[in-house]
């Protein structure tokens, strides 16, 4: 709807309500695909109930638990041969206590920051916009490295059930990664409820494996496997915990268990989704999601542990798919409900990969607010979802796939560093928030996120320094180059807004009236005192300018700059 707007007006005029014109073959294209665009007035009831966001913001993380305790193992095997199902319960714990700690850390987020508690915004409020970026980065490197990483262990989820897929792997995952691409195209509250039913599939079969399992453990039925079967990582020679080599092994192990934790940030990146009141539907969700994460995690190590389940050198079948098989049995239903199993984790998993749809282009639409992205990326698509973002985030997950052949190992060494550097700027941030204003409870608070925060610097450290040879460095290498690529970005956008600043002696140009002439505003600068300039140099007999409304925020800010600019105070 067009709009214009004179400063006698109470509020802004239609001038008028619809235009017909022809669509051009590339609209009519889009619209095929995509379905009939949304207008701005939808945009605020595009938002998720609980149940909804629970299944398509907590999907990252507990689809995690399905790939967590494999990657210990994977840690663990190859150094400490079968000692390593005795070290996994212990390491598991120490993850379980860290997801506690960040889980009371980011409650503090959500009640504090509550349209967009994601840790780009406590960076940017507590430690500069500078710090902000690093934040920014990690995460864009965090969600664009979870897309793949899920869509590669859901390809494998469905290969463990039918290993003649294996060859087809790689274009498996590509066409996964354009399928969820797609689906977010066509709007964030369509791809909401397509992949909310996963997350609670996947919850029922895995708590039904576990009851079951419970009660053929204790009737001493549950099977052990073989530990040397062909494919199977080489098992190690059991050695001495104290020694340097031991120590670095365990915690590379610790590392891989990490990448449990991933996803944690997205409810607080996505508080925007939830329905009204956001942050309060935000904390509950994220506790919810946090002991579902905890109680899978833990049942899935823990028979892991029990039936001595060994990963695969070619990644299938995985581990959780030997703790669905060995507890259902060999029976009828135990097969029959094996690949239920497999099936919802897949789900799950494709599920995980499309949250990053909803948070990703979150936070490249803040940094792009404040210039340091570009400006393409704050536009709203056909659906009013960041269309850009999702096309950048699903392109770099493609190039990503590529060059890492879409194994589940090699991603993870690219993963839980990114995650974890925001966990501490967002910690840390939080403490200094508590520390400053001083609001009710905030020593509890400040003690809360200082550990979150400095527990999570020590893993950074950690998986710098145990995971650099398997890809970290290629982390370590690229965030310093974005970091300094995104302030580059700030200086030029800077140096136009100072060009583009009104002065004076550019306000006002003599009007002659003859023609009808309006001006299409979409901000207030020198172009727009350019573009009123021109306009009267063509002798106009009326000027109107007129700013089509997209954004309502957005809108009233240009209405109040021209208000307050003298500059074009009689251009209605």
């Amino acid at each position: 709807m067009a709009k214009s707007w004179t400063d006698n007006a109470p509020s802004p005029k239609a001038l008028s309500e619809q235009a017909h014109m022809p669509d051009p073959l590339s609209y009519r294209i889009k619209k095929f695909f995509l379905g009939s665009p949304l207008n701005r007035h939808s945009l605020g009831h595009q938002r998720l109930k609980k149940r909804y966001a629970l299944g398509v913001l907590s999907s990252d993380p507990i689809s995690s638990s399905a790939y967590g305790t494999e990657q210990m193992l994977v840690g663990l095997i190859p150094v400490f041969g079968l000692m390593a199902f005795s070290l996994l319960m212990p390491l598991t714990a120490v993850v379980l206590v860290i997801l506690t700690i960040i889980t009371l850390s980011y409650r503090n987020v959500i009640s504090t920051y509550v349209h967009f508690g994601g840790a780009y915004i406590v960076a940017r409020e507590n430690f500069g916009t500078v710090t902000a970026q690093l934040a920014a980065v990690a995460l864009i490197i965090d969600y664009i490295v979870t897309l793949a990483i899920q869509s590669a262990a859901g390809v494998a989820a469905i290969i463990s059930a039918f290993p003649e897929l294996a060859p087809y792997k790689l274009t498996m995952v590509v066409g996964i990664i354009l399928f969820l691409s797609f689906g977010n195209l066509r709007g964030v509250k369509e791809a909401g409820k397509m992949f909310a039913l996963p997350t609670y599939f996947f919850i029922v079969s895995m708590f039904t494996v576990f009851l079951i399992g419970i009660y053929r453990d204790v009737t001493g039925t549950l099977p052990v496997l073989e530990t040397n079967v062909a494919g199977t990582l080489p098992l190690g020679e059991e050695q001495g915990l104290l020694t340097a080599a031991a120590i670095f092994m365990l915690l590379r192990a610790f590392a891989n268990g990490g990448s449990s934790l991933t996803g944690l940030e997205a409810i607080s990146d996505g508080v925007g989704l939830f329905e009204k009141p956001e942050y309060k539907n935000a904390r509950r969700t994220l506790v919810i999601m946090s002991t579902i994460l905890g109680t899978l995690v833990l049942g899935i190590s823990y028979f892991a542990h029990k039936i001595y389940a060994m990963p695969y050198e070619d990644e299938s079948p995985t581990v959780i798919s030997q703790v669905a098989q060995a507890i259902l049995g060999d029976s009828g239903f135990g097969q029959a409900f094996f690949y239920i199993v497999q099936a919802a984790t897949m789900l799950i998993l494709f599920a995980g990969a499309n949250t990053t749809f909803s948070a990703f282009p979150i936070v490249v639409n803040y940094a792009a607010l404040d210039g340091y992205l570009p400006r393409w990326l704050t536009k709203r698509g056909h659906k009013l979802n960041f269309s850009n973002g999702i096309m950048v985030l699903s392109g770099s997950a493609l190039v990503l796939v590529f060059i890492t052949g879409a194994s589940v190992s090699f991603l993870v060494a690219f993963y839980a560093l990114g995650v974890f550097t925001a966990f501490s700027i967002s910690g840390l941030g939080m403490a200094k928030y508590n520390l400053t204003k001083k609001e009710s409870h905030w020593k509890a608070k400040f003690v809360i996120n200082l550990i979150a925060g400095s527990v999570s610097v020590l893993v950074v450290l950690i998986f710098a320094v145990v995971k650099f040879s398997q890809g970290a460095w290629v982390v370590l290498l690229v965030t310093p180059v974005l970091v300094a690529s995104f302030l580059r970005l700030h200086r030029r956008y800077e140096a136009e807004k100072q060009a583009l600043q009104i002065r004076k002696e550019q306000e006002r140009a003599t009007s002659i009236t003859r023609h009808d002439v309006t001006v299409l505003v979409d901000s207030v600068d020198l172009a727009t005192v350019g573009a009123v300039r021109y306009a009267r140099s063509l002798k106009p007999r009326t000027l109107h300018a007129v700013h089509f409304v997209l954004d309502d925020l957005k809108a009233e800010q240009i209405k109040k700059s021209w208000m307050e600019n003298h500059a074009l105070d009689d251009v209605p």
